[in-house]
């Protein structure tokens, strides 16, 4: 079957990779694709990736089931347009990707059908916003300042002190995430640690993956600003077969329970971020697609074949899947430009990605391009490198071996990634 791909990032490297291990998959298209991509799939650039440009390529091209990496052409309405086709699509509605694509949307959708979650309050009005923060915390409570719409990962501040948090809402206010920040959620500020459930669900079952944990700071010790995610570890130690069963009952049964009673369309993966709270485990949001980095630490460890798990999500046949996992953990460190998370220093060439990968580890490309000839650096998470290993410990020793071969001007990543699991062991 011919199988395309939407996305350009590390997450689609891993999907492509993936897929380009089924025996299934015959032709691979990805739009549009990254030079790594390029290795195993067909890039092809489609006018602007328009939604009508993607369902005629589709159907042209005689493409049997397209995987949505990013959230926007999800929230656009990519899946309604080329199911439209009779063409099975792996990713939710435009209907459905509001749980990712409007944070009080999906805050509203939480409350209403009880999946634990903070206490919230949402905001057009920046005085009433900074009156609510104000309130909280001469009540004693920290707030995560939210911009509702999509932000490219950038969207959530939080607050090391109510000054902070202040000058978050009035960043929001000001036109810092553009559109993102005309409406502002402000939650109740959740302590614990934090772990990353994704599931399969075609709105008849639901299916959940293994676990994994990101790490969203950019420096070491979890400092820094927030970031897209700086590595990434699976499985996580914190989430244990009883944390699972208390998850599964109190989040993803009635996350299917919801997506039924509101008749969304969906057809894809949920991500929900878990914060494990003295008070057992809440969600802090919904992503409506594979996270990324951890898609690059999960797959790696499916043996079973990708597109069968996929392609039975898209059509309804989720009861049916039967995925078989390495029991060796997986690490992935996510290499970034200089000046991430802001202004960016791109354009430098990059060395040591053949010398890495003869180490034994994988390469996936986020923020590659060619110039001239040579690859560089393009975006502000560059390259991932994942690795298994027999334990935590060990994957992410690799890991780092594989880091430290791979050269750019500026380039920058953290050292930590997985700490928590290689102390708990």
């Amino acid at each position: 079957m011919n199988v395309m791909v939407l996305g350009s990032g590390g997450r689609e490297h891993a999907i492509c990779r993936g897929l380009r291990l089924s025996p299934e998959v015959e032709k691979l298209y990805c739009a549009p694709g990254n030079p790594g991509i390029a290795q195993i799939a067909e890039c092809v650039t489609l006018s602007s990736c328009s939604l009508s440009a993607v369902a005629d390529f589709a159907a042209e091209n005689k493409v049997g089931l397209l995987v949505v990496g990013p959230e926007i052409p999800l929230c656009e309405g990519v899946a309604d347009i080329v199911r439209a086709r009779g063409i099975p699509v792996f990713g939710p509605s435009k209907a459905g990707a509001r749980l990712e694509g409007s944070k009080d949307f999906s805050k509203q959708f939480m409350i209403k059908y009880d999946i634990p979650t903070a206490k919230y309050a949402s905001f057009t009005d920046c005085a009433e916003a900074l009156e609510y923060v104000k309130s909280e915390y001469a009540a004693g409570r920290g707030v995560v300042v939210k911009a509702d719409g999509l932000a490219a990962g950038k969207g959530v501040i939080v607050p090391a002190s109510e000054a902070e948090a202040v000058e978050a809402v009035r960043s929001c206010f000001s036109g810092a995430f553009g559109a993102a920040g005309s409406m502002v959620v402000l939650e109740e500020m959740l302590y614990g640690e934090e772990a990353s459930i994704l599931a399969l669900t075609d709105g008849k079952s639901i299916l959940p993956l293994v676990s994994s944990q990101d790490h969203k700071r950019l420096l070491d010790d979890d400092k820094g600003p927030n970031t897209g995610g700086m590595g990434a570890y699976s499985p996580a130690p914190v989430v244990t077969q009883s944390l699972m069963n208390e998850v599964n009952e109190t989040v993803l049964k009635r996350f299917l329970k919801g997506i039924q009673e509101e008749k969304l369309d969906y057809r894809g993966i949920i991500y929900a971020g878990v914060m494990v709270t003295k008070d057992g485990p809440k969600v802090l949001e919904f992503n409506v697609r594979f996270g990324d980095p951890e898609t690059e630490a999960i797959l790696p460890r499916l043996e079973s074949s990708l597109f069968d798990v996929l392609f039975k999500t898209a059509t309804g046949r989720v009861s049916e899947i039967d995925m078989k996992w390495s029991e060796c953990p997986c690490v992935c460190v996510v290499m970034a430009s200089g000046g991430y998370p802001g202004e960016l220093r791109k354009g430098f060439g990059i060395t040591g990605i053949e010398d890495a990968e003869s180490s034994g580890v994988i390469v996936f490309h986020a923020g590659t391009a060619v110039k001239d000839g040579q690859l560089v650096n393009s975006g502000g998470r560059v390259l991932v490198v994942s690795a298994s290993g027999a334990d935590v410990a060990a994957a992410a020793a690799k890991a780092y071996e594989g880091v430290s071969r791979i050269r750019w001007e500026g380039v920058q990543f953290r050292r930590d990634i997985a700490y928590r699991a290689v102390r708990r062991k």
